[in-house]
């Protein structure tokens, strides 16, 4: 399809909630087809709708290819919850919308996803390790929070200061 801009912050688009994506929009497979292009096209992991700046519960992950094969996975409209017995772990983490400034995120390190694939099968599945991260990550982008939300009032400001927001 086609590679699109990616939203830098601090737009407010990357604070907003995003609503439902309709599984029987039009719109919806080439939208797909257009995070995962953009998301290869910037070296990323992950992307989500917002982010090209639609506002839709649609986000995409590939956390294998760039060593080994591709993985591409897409989550329409996900709910993401801590799954039992996770523990949690710090990890640098480093956004698309806030380019070349990693910093320490806290995560639980397994989540269950309930989700609806693009060709609309409902799934639950969990993940571990650097997908549920990811997964984390991107959810977190349909919620209205970035990576900034993640840290203690004085490292943001710091780290805001750095950024230049």
């Amino acid at each position: 399809m086609s590679v699109r801009d990616i939203v830098l912050w601090p737009d407010p688009r990357l604070s907003h909630v995003c609503a439902p994506a309709l599984l029987d929009d039009p719109d919806l497979p080439p939208l797909i087809a257009d995070l995962f292009d953009t998301m290869y096209a910037a070296r990323g992991r992950g992307l989500a709708a917002p982010q090209i700046g639609v506002m839709r519960r649609v986000f995409v992950v590939d956390v294998t290819w760039k060593e080994a094969a591709r993985t591409p996975m897409a989550f329409i409209n996900p709910v993401v919850r801590t799954a039992p017995g996770a523990g949690r772990h710090i990890a640098d983490e480093q956004c698309l919308s806030i380019p070349d400034l990693p910093m320490p995120v806290e995560r639980p390190d397994l989540v269950e996803v309930r989700f609806v694939t693009p060709d609309g099968q409902d799934v639950t599945a969990r993940y571990t390790g650097n997908e549920a991260r990811c997964i984390q990550h991107e959810m977190d982008h349909l919620e209205g929070r970035v990576i900034f939300d993640h840290q203690p009032p004085d490292r943001r400001a710091r780290l805001e200061a750095a950024y230049g927001g």
